[in-house]
C-alpha cells in the first residue's frame, strides 16, 4: 500500500500541533513541516515576554468564546472537540506543567518558552516528523489522488492531504496561493496592537503602570478596563491591546487617528471625582495636594495630572481653587489622549482576517471547497485578545485537523 503524505505549510504553533498529532495518529503517514522562513516556532518562543502564554485558565466555552472578536461562533463548534481542559493534559503528559497566574494566563512552569519549543520539537523527532525550513508554497493544485505543491526553490510535492497553518498575512495579496482554490479572505487587518500619542507630554512617563485603569475610544462604544502602561511612545498594556482587538476594523478604517479618554480611576466618575475632592478639601485641608495622593496612583502620574490642571506642587488641599479642582477631576477620569498610529510588534503580530469561516468545516477543519485541504490557526479569521487566547485556538484546530484526517 502506497504511503500517504500531509504537508503541514507553517512551523508556527499550529502547524507543529497537527503535524505532531497527525503523524502519532498515523504511523503509516510521511508528515512534513514546510516552514518559508528560517525559524520555528517564533511566536511560541517570544510570547509572554520569553514565558510562552500557553492558554487561559478559562473552563467554560460559553466564557471563552467571549474572547474572541472574531470567530467566536466557530469556536464554539471546535472547542467541544479540544478545549483548554486537553491543552493541559497533552502538555502534562510529555512532562510539560503548567501554572496560572492571577489574571488567568498559563505557562510552562519553567516560565521559559523553550520548554514549549522542545516539547513540540521532541513530539515531531519521537513521529519522525520531516521538517523543511526556507521552503515557501508558491501554488496548490488540486488532483486527483491529492494535491501537486510549488515550491519557490522550484521544488515540487505531491501529497494527500494538506495543512495550511502559516498564520496570518499583513495584506489581502499574499492570500493569491489560496484564493486560486476559490477560497474568500475577509481582509486582514492588524489587531494587538499599542496606540502612539500625537501629543507627547505623556509620555514623559513612560513606565508607569496603571493596573487598573478604563480606556474608551470616543466616538465608539469601545472600551476596556485594566492594566495601562505608559511608553516613551504612547500607551500600552493589556486594556490596549484588548481594545485594538475589539476595535481592529473600525480603527484601521479611521486610519489609526482617533482619540482615547482615561479613568485612571474606575472607580470614580468625573462627578463623583468632584464630590471627592471637596471632602478632602477639608479633611486634608493643611495637607500639600502632593503628598501621597488618595487614589493610590504611581506619585508621578498624580503630579502630572495636577499639573495639567495649572495646580503648583506645593499648594495645600484648602487652597485648590474650584476650577482647578473639577479640571484635576477631569484628569483623572476623563483625561483625553490624541492617537495618531500604531505600534505592533513583528514576533507578536497578530491579524484580523484571513479564509471565511463559512467555507471552513468548524467540525473538521477541512475546507468545504477543497476536499483533504485542512486550515488551522491564524489563518483562519479567528483572533483573540492577548492572554493565551489565540494559542488556544490553534492548539484546537491543528489537533482536530490532525484527528480528521486520521478518519479519512
Amino acid at each position: 500500500m502506497k504511503t500517504k503524505t500531509l504537508v503541514v505549510i507553517g512551523g508556527g504553533a499550529a502547524g507543529f500541533f497537527c503535524a505532531i498529532n497527525a503523524a502519532r495518529r498515523q504511523p503509516g503517514l510521511q508528515v512534513i513541516i514546510l516552514e518559508k522562513t528560517h525559524k520555528l516556532l517564533s511566536k511560541v518562543k517570544v510570547s509572554g515576554g520569553g514565558r510562552c502564554n500557553v492558554t487561559h485558565a478559562c473552563f467554560s466555552i460559553a466564557e471563552m468564546i467571549k474572547k474572541y472578536p472574531r470567530g467566536a461562533s466557530f469556536l464554539k463548534k471546535s472547542f467541544h472537540h479540544f478545549f483548554t481542559s486537553d491543552t493541559i493534559q497533552w502538555f502534562l503528559e510529555r512532562g510539560v506543567h503548567l501554572h496560572t497566574e492571577q489574571d488567568g494566563r498559563m505557562f510552562p512552569v519553567t516560565n521559559n518558552a523553550q520548554t514549549i519549543i522542545d516539547c513540540l520539537v521532541g513530539e515531531a523527532n519521537k513521529y519522525k516528523v520531516e521538517i523543511r525550513t526556507n521552503a515557501e508554497v508558491k501554488t496548490i493544485q488540486p488532483q486527483a489522488d491529492g494535491f501537486h505543491i510549488e515550491l519557490a526553490n522550484h521544488k515540487f510535492l505531491q501529497a494527500q492531504f494538506v495543512c495550511v497553518a502559516c498564520g496570518g498575512y499583513a495584506n489581502a495579496e499574499k492570500f493569491n496561493w489560496l484564493t486560486a482554490l476559490g477560497h474568500q479572505i475577509q481582509m486582514p487587518v492588524p489587531s494587538l496592537f499599542t496606540f502612539n500619542a500625537k501629543e507627547k507630554e505623556i509620555t514623559n512617563l513612560m513606565g508607569i503602570v496603571v493596573n487598573d485603569a478604563q480606556v474608551k475610544i470616543i466616538g465608539t462604544k469601545l472600551q476596556q478596563t485594566g492594566p495601562v502602561l505608559i511608553t516613551h511612545w504612547g500607551l500600552s498594556g493589556p486594556a490596549i491591546l484588548k481594545l485594538s482587538a475589539w476595535g481592529a476594523r473600525v480603527l484601521e478604517e479611521k486610519k489609526y487617528v482617533f482619540s482615547i479618554t482615561v479613568n485612571w480611576y474606575p472607580q470614580l466618575n468625573e462627578n463623583t471625582a468632584i464630590e471627592k475632592m471637596q471632602q478632602l478639601r477639608f479633611e486634608r485641608a493643611g495637607q500639600k495636594l502632593m503628598n501621597k495622593n488618595p487614589f493610590d496612583l504611581p506619585a508621578r502620574l498624580w503630579e502630572f495630572l495636577a499639573e495639567q490642571a495649572g495646580l503648583d506642587a506645593n499648594i495645600r488641599w484648602a487652597d485648590v481653587p474650584a476650577k482647578k479642582q473639577n479640571l484635576l477631576a477631569k484628569n483623572l477620569c476623563n483625561y483625553s489622549i490624541a492617537i495618531k498610529g500604531k505600534t505592533t510588534f513583528k514576533e507578536e503580530f497578530v491579524t484580523a482576517g484571513g479564509i471565511a469561516l463559512h467555507e471552513v468545516d468548524a467540525n473538521t477543519m477541512q475546507s468545504k471547497i477543497v476536499p483533504h485541504l485542512f486550515f488551522a490557526g491564524e489563518i483562519l479569521d479567528v483572533d483573540g485578545i492577548t492572554g493565551g487566547f489565540n494559542f488556544q485556538h490553534a492548539w484546537t484546530s491543528g489537533w482536530i485537523a490532525a484527528k480528521s484526517m486520521a478518519t479519512i
